[in-house]
């Protein structure tokens, strides 16, 4: 029996086989066209005998991104031939630059605000989003997004470019940040897998110090201020799990010298050398000691007990850190 992934990837590689039978006739290389068509057969064969995603040689499951990035794999990483795994490589190595090409400048320059962030794939490339925008003409407000797409590798990535592209293109029509929110579910909705999710946090911060934030299923957001701690709690469900998700805003006021923290699980859920979960409580702890600290300090403290905790070695998941300070 096929799972409802397979149904889809099926359909799709019907479609493309479809398209390829209708170009032979037009194409000087029949002979590779029809190669593919073969491997299409030999991939819908599996689906439908249960082989589908398996590694011919050893006959483990084959690597989600690598399935990802080509529906008819027929080995895992390890089985490979050479000339197959330096090709997988440059399109990881590129993928990684395409990616590194899409975060905000260090230092970005925002009315009334600073700003620092850390952004650490766990891999070649990363599930985490992070982007700060700036709506047509005008001068006064900035909107920032973090977010984090279930999964890890070459599919998550995609569709953090995916959600990239689509909140800079919405971010020029004028929409409240509650509607573009849905209305960028309803496309995310539309365009990925039904096993695919993505929790995040959108909001729009103006120079006077306003802010207004939506919380879809992510990490609460921590508002730091000279008294104390707060914390922004999701207000909807992740993206992509229903397509008429409605997310409800936060609006609040930073005075100038407080903060506003935003971050994914690879910090929260990090694991200590003796077990146990880094956690909201220790992080807001770390934060109110450096409740005066500039962003690039605030970053640097959390980053700093993060090692303290877990060791300075390989993460296990993609890790992102944004202060913003009012100026």
């Amino acid at each position: 029996m096929t799972t409802q992934i397979e149904d889809l990837i099926a359909r799709q590689l019907q479609e493309r086989k479809e398209r390829l039978e209708g170009a032979v006739s037009k194409s000087n290389r029949p002979d590779e066209i029809g190669r593919l068509i073969r491997d299409i057969d030999r991939a819908l064969d599996k689906i439908s005998n249960g082989g589908y995603g398996l590694c011919e040689t050893c006959h483990d499951s084959i690597e989600t991104e690598t399935l990802a990035a080509d529906p008819l794999a027929r080995y895992c990483i390890e089985h490979l031939s050479a000339a197959e795994r330096h090709a997988l490589e440059r399109d990881l190595s590129l993928a990684r630059q395409i990616q590194t090409g899409l975060l905000p400048r260090k230092n970005i320059p925002l009315p009334g605000w600073l700003s620092a962030y850390h952004y650490e794939p766990y891999g070649e490339v990363s599930g985490d989003y992070l982007d700060i925008i700036f709506p047509d003409n005008d001068l006064e407000s900035f909107l920032f997004v973090i977010g984090d797409v279930s999964g890890k590798g070459i599919a998550a990535s995609m569709l953090m470019s995916q959600l990239h592209a689509t909140f800079r293109t919405l971010a020029g029509i004028g929409l409240s940040i509650d509607l573009l929110t849905e209305r960028a579910n309803r496309i995310f909705c539309g365009a990925s897998l039904s096993t695919h999710f993505a929790t995040l946090v959108s909001g729009i911060a103006h120079r006077d110090g306003e802010v207004r934030v939506v919380n879809a299923g992510h990490c609460p957001p921590i508002v730091l201020r000279s008294t104390g701690t707060e914390v922004i709690a999701s207000s909807g469900l992740p993206l992509g799990i229903t397509c008429d998700g409605i997310y409800k805003t936060e609006s609040f006021r930073l005075e100038k010298g407080e903060s506003l923290i935003l971050y994914t699980d690879g910090l929260s859920e990090a694991t200590g050398i003796s077990g146990g979960m880094y956690g909201e409580d220790r992080l807001r702890k770390v934060l109110s000691g450096h409740a005066g600290d500039p962003p690039d300090a605030l970053t640097f403290a959390c980053l700093k007990d993060l090692d303290l905790f877990a060791g300075s070695g390989r993460r296990a998941d993609d890790l992102t850190l944004l202060a913003l300070r009012r100026g």
